[in-house]
């Protein structure tokens, strides 16, 4: 190795030695004499929180409990649904061959039934109508002539001066002109319907959508000229797992008058429409997803609902008379399942099992088991806390007090704080 570095490594040994005396003799604390006794006190001796003989905290920790509450509970089974028309109807030409001449309708727009929305030309059926009833109008009068021919003939039967074998001919042709004159009647209204399909009718109250076809083209029977929507009121088709048939069916059928279904937009936060009703369980499930299909009806007034939308349901299909609620944010996971901090009366917690039966709102949930009416159990403040542990119990929106250390740094008794759910 060479001079050079022997002379480096042996300042940067200097260097290292030297670093650390300096720490250890500039350790906070480490001065001799009372100073140090001092300072120590200063910062540990009476403030909240403080340290007892064992190094422990004795001081009660600031915590925001509620009360369990009896009250009627819904129960309701989610899914996502699918929003359907009440009717589709695609709207296509009766009659083929012609020249589409009008376009009756705004696109987007509602139309009532009954409405002419389009207008094919009608000259040529006009004539044939017109032609029928002219054919008609002939016969009727060569049927008045035979009859009134048939009525002199059978006068002058009687005398001798007409054979009756004509007669019989006679008869045979009012017969006959009779069935004419029917079949021309007959003719008559084909020739008046092919005549009113030139005028495109909508069949139903309900919403076009975007034409398909433009006037002055030749139309066809197979011709798409648009697609109305029925939405006033709307169907919601949604599926639910096949464990919850039973429960669907008995409430469905043991004279519950109708179910009722609630339409949540994809945040689950605002209903979209007033409440529905439950109508139709379909027949079979489906073996390969493992679910069976309902159908909801909604009356949907302000158009919110819109066909082939999404959204999130909810099925009300029993309610649970008198059952125990509190907040959600009180529950804890641990490894044994669910459970609560409950407030003894020695002003200290304990845990509780519980068992959660369902959710309640956004911000609640009900225990079917674990707690009583009246019990007081912790909502916020839960991450200080273990079986045993002193507390403070504080109501919901009361913010523990800000205390100040010995060196100067503020920090809130019970820590961060929730949005409570009341």
């Amino acid at each position: 190795m060479s001079r050079f570095w022997k002379i480096a490594l042996i300042v940067v040994a200097v260097l290292v030695v030297g670093g650390v005396a300096f720490r250890l003799l500039h350790k906070p604390g480490a001065e001799p004499g009372a100073g140090g006794h001092h300072r120590q006190s200063a910062q540990n001796g009476g403030a909240p929180g403080a340290q007892g003989a064992n190094g422990q905290d004795n001081s009660p920790v600031p915590v925001t409990v509620e009360p369990t509450v009896k009250q009627n509970v819904p129960v309701y089974l989610t899914a996502l649904g699918t929003v359907t028309a009440l009717n589709t109807v695609t709207v296509n030409p009766q009659i083929s061959g012609q020249q589409l001449m009008t376009i009756n309708f705004q696109e987007g727009q509602a139309v009532k039934k009954g409405e002419v929305i389009a207008e094919i030309d009608p000259r040529t059926y006009q004539a044939a109508y017109d032609q029928a009833v002219a054919k008609q109008k002939q016969d009727e009068a060569s049927l008045a002539t035979a009859i009134s021919t048939l009525d002199r003939n059978q006068k002058l039967v009687a005398n001798g001066y007409v054979a009756a074998l004509n007669i019989d001919t006679y008869r045979n042709n009012v017969d006959q002109l009779k069935a004419t004159v029917i079949a021309d009647a007959a003719a008559v209204r084909s020739a008046k319907v092919q005549l009113d399909f030139t005028k495109i009718i909508s069949p139903i109250d309900g919403v076009a959508g975007i034409r398909q076809v433009d006037p002055g083209n030749i139309v066809s029977t197979t011709t798409n000229i648009v697609t109305l929507t029925q939405i006033h009121p709307i169907y919601i088709i949604f599926n639910l797992p096949e464990q919850n048939l039973e429960a669907v069916r008995n409430s469905f059928q043991n004279g519950a008058d109708k179910l009722e279904v609630i339409a949540l937009d994809r945040a689950d936060a605002h209903p979209l429409d007033t409440t529905g009703a439950l109508q139709v369980v379909d027949n079979q499930i489906d073996t390969t997803t493992g679910t069976f299909k309902l159908r909801a009806i909604f009356n949907n007034p302000t158009s919110t609902l819109w066909p082939g939308q999404f959204v999130n349901v909810r099925l009300r299909v029993r309610t649970v008379q008198g059952g125990l609620v509190i907040p959600a944010q009180a529950v804890q996971r641990g490894p044994d399942g669910d459970f609560v901090y409950k407030l003894q009366q020695d002003q200290t917690v304990a845990m509780q099992p519980v068992h959660v039966a369902g959710e309640v709102g956004d911000s609640h949930v009900m225990v079917s088991s674990g707690l009583d009416d009246g019990d007081q159990v912790v909502t916020e403040g839960q991450f200080r806390l273990k079986p045993g542990s002193k507390v403070k119990a504080l109501k919901p929106g009361e913010v523990p007090a800000v205390q100040v250390t010995a060196d100067g740094n503020k920090g809130k008794q019970g820590g961060k704080r929730r949005a409570s759910a009341g």
